[in-house]
């Protein structure tokens, strides 16, 4: 084919297809202004000439000489950018991420000293912030970090504002990322291209992303009916957050909140004073019969904490405190009430604390979790609830995009919906090799769901918080640790049920539980030596292996001959399920 034409004049960038010259790649779905897609991957050569590498293969020419320069690029010929998730909410700002050479093209160090990386950005009498100043470029108060915004204020309604990812940085944490920092230009660009095309656009951590699309999807404010003289103005979108932060309830404050200013300074809250909603930690010891079986296998819940998301009502508003309330499990809120006359099975854990201990008195618990004890036939009576009357499912289209983005990759990765057991555990066995960078992308969504659910709750740099000193996210609408609390209390009520239905009809109980992670002791290797089949259908309201949040996969097998050695070695708290999957238990992990 005939090479394109190198447009380099005008107000379009030099393109060229990856790989060298050739036929121009077609324009990412989108509106034509986003034609080159969210964001690209800039780097630099040896005589220091500046490409860009977008999605789809596409590579851009980029002129820019200086860091200034670089943003009017981006929101001017370079036709980055993506339209917005909901009709109310407003276009992903361009993505520009650097590498090591670029950065330093820029004017930018390829590391951080010690002194910045502690304060996370660079100095502001850097030569770079004053090159931004000095052409009426803003920056957030978050300086120029890792993940920079830089910005005009808005004027006409029109937003100017582009964000900066710089790899050296480390604004690619690889507990999120895995080694996409270290890919290839143009393989990162299909890496984040992927994420922001099924999840959002990036401008943070797979926490502030996961935090993002939550408010992408429910717009705080849309535009009212037009008012006499034909203009509209903003307001509340229902369903919505809001705008404005609303006070938590006292149990649902983090130690250290103002809330809890009053209490004395060394004052440790029990469950009668701090609603503890928390995903398990819990393991016993292997029963006689159980040791006696060659193998331990654990189960991992797909997309655990989403699918305890989907369908949540959770509250919108502030609280009102009610004395002695008549519980109703459709309202949102916390409950002062006593569970510890309910008597389970020790084999199961209680799915009343995260401990899975008996609780042993009055203690403050989310709806979903009271709700379950009176769906186990037991009669509950609180003394005290702090409730909201404005209700949603604020939470369910982020679930839905989460779902299909994790759907998709792994789609792409070899495993798909309704796959035959055998077929989904050899699939899921090999799918990371299918596609190592696609892996990543699934690495990073399903750490979006994690800390998107973790944020709600953020607490401030280093975990404490003293009078004086700032706590930036309790001005945030979405800092709602009672919707966290919702959503990990019906995570673990959902695992219980499943655990309970499943030792109901098999006799087979947990030996640990961490988590979305559940171990069985088994008579083979597999999740199907111990997971009941009729027919090739599941039991009905038990795990049953698939690709689906909700679903199972194989998280790791071990030999009882090790888990008892572990245990004998490390104590009988010691968790097999945090070490299921590779066996592998450090010094760090024992504590020594």
């Amino acid at each position: 084919p005939a090479p394109a034409a190198d447009v380099r004049s005008g107000s379009r960038p030099a393109v060229r297809a990856a790989g060298g010259p050739g036929r121009r790649p077609a324009p990412v779905a989108g509106e034509a202004r986003f034609s080159h897609g969210p964001l690209v991957v800039l780097d630099a050569d040896s005589d220091r000439q500046v490409v860009a590498y977008g999605v789809g293969g596409i590579v851009l020419d980029v002129p820019a000489a200086s860091l200034p320069a670089l943003v009017e690029w981006a929101l001017g010929e370079a036709m980055l950018g993506a339209p917005r998730l909901h009709r109310n909410g407003r276009d992903s700002d361009p993505v520009l991420v650097l590498t090591d050479a670029a950065a330093e093209r820029y004017g930018l160090p390829a590391r951080l000293s010690p002194q910045e990386r502690l304060a996370g950005r660079l100095p502001d009498d850097h030569k770079v912030v004053k090159q931004l100043a000095k052409a009426d470029w803003q920056l957030t108060r978050r300086g120029l970090g890792p993940w920079a915004r830089i910005y005009r204020p808005a004027q006409g309604g029109r937003r100017s504002c582009v964000q900066l990812c710089v790899l050296g940085w480390d604004a690619l944490d690889a507990r999120s990322w895995g080694g996409a920092a270290d890919l290839p230009p143009a393989e990162l660009a299909r890496l984040l291209g992927t994420y922001a095309t099924r999840v959002i656009t990036p401008r943070g951590s797979t926490a502030v992303n996961g935090l993002e699309l939550m408010t992408a999807l429910h717009p705080p404010t849309r535009a009212g009916e037009p008012d006499a003289s034909g203009r509209r103005h903003s307001e509340h979108n229902p369903g919505s957050l809001g705008t404005q932060p609303v006070d938590c309830a006292p149990p649902e404050a983090p130690d250290g909140h103002p809330l809890l200013a009053h209490l004395p300074r060394f004052h440790q809250r029990g469950p009668a004073e701090m609603l503890l909603e928390e995903a398990y930690d819990w393991a016993r010891p292997l029963t006689d019969e159980e040791c006696l079986k060659p193998y331990v296998v654990g189960i991992d819940v797909n997309m655990a904490f989403a699918a305890g998301a989907n369908g949540a009502v959770v509250g919108l508003g502030a609280p009102t405190r009610v004395s002695r309330p008549a519980f109703d499990p459709k309202v949102p809120g916390c409950w002062l009430v006593d569970l510890s006359h309910i008597e389970l099975d020790p084999r199961l854990p209680s799915p009343f604390t995260p401990t899975g201990t008996r609780p042993e008195g009055p203690a403050w618990y989310a709806t979903p979790t009271v709700a379950y004890a009176v769906e186990l036939g037991w009669s509950v009576q609180p003394l005290e609830g702090y409730l909201r009357a404005e209700t949603g499912r604020y939470l369910d289209a982020w679930y839905g995009r989460l779902r299909d983005a994790y759907v998709a990759t792994m789609a792409d990765l070899g495993v798909t919906a309704g796959m035959e057991p055998q077929a989904f555990l050899d699939a899921m066995a090999r799918h990371r090799e299918v596609d190592p960078e696609l892996a990543l992308v699934l690495t990073a969504i399903k750490a979006t769901v994690k800390g998107g659910i973790g944020k709600l709750r953020e607490r401030p740099r280093g975990g404490g918080w003293r009078p004086g000193q700032p706590w930036p996210a309790l001005q945030r609408p979405t800092w709602r640790p009672d919707i966290r609390a919702a959503v990990i209390s019906r995570t673990r009520v959902n695992m219980h049920r499943k655990m309970r239905n499943l030792a109901a009809a098999t006799g087979r109980f947990p030996v640990a539980v961490l988590s979305d992670c559940a171990v069985y002791a088994s008579d083979g290797p597999s999740p199907l030596d111990f997971l009941p089949y009729e027919d090739g259908k599941p039991l009905k309201g038990g795990f049953q292996l698939g690709v689906s949040p909700g679903m199972v996969k194989h998280e790791g097998t071990q030999t009882v001959l090790w888990a008892e050695g572990v245990r004998e070695e490390h104590g009988d708290s010691l968790n097999l399920a945090r070490y299921i999957k590779d066996g592998r238990i450090t010094a760090q992990d024992d504590g020594e």
